[in-house]
């Protein structure tokens, strides 16, 4: 399983990577699910979870309004899947990682491909 959390975004581009997240992957979330901004002054973070599988149906390019960052927490194999779909959508930079002994978190800057 991978925890991904967007920061930066509007909700409309939280629904966006995650739809395309939920086209090749299971979420923990049910289909209809929309990304729902809460009412304050603090910077909204977008989190769930995805659970790869070497069957992934690929995606191809999505539009995102502007960019924004994201953070895939989870094991070694399945964080690079995530990785893999989420280059496939959209131009990736990678900003950091962080390993441990059985999982890693990396920091990703998305935006759509030109």
């Amino acid at each position: 399983m991978v925890t991904v959390s967007l920061t930066g975004a509007s909700k409309e581009d939280a629904a966006t990577v995650f739809d395309v997240l939920r086209t090749a992957f299971p979420v923990d979330r049910p289909p209809d699910a929309v990304p729902q901004e809460q009412p304050g002054d603090h910077p909204a973070v977008w989190t769930a979870q995805f659970v790869p599988t070497q069957e992934r149906i690929p995606t191809g390019p999505a539009r995102l309004e502007g960019s924004l960052t994201a953070t895939l927490q989870g094991g070694y194999v399945a964080v690079d899947q995530l990785c893999e779909a989420l280059r496939a959508a959209f131009a990736v930079d990678e900003e950091g990682t962080a390993s441990g002994d059985q999982e890693k978190e990396v920091d990703l800057r998305l935006r759509t491909k030109r």
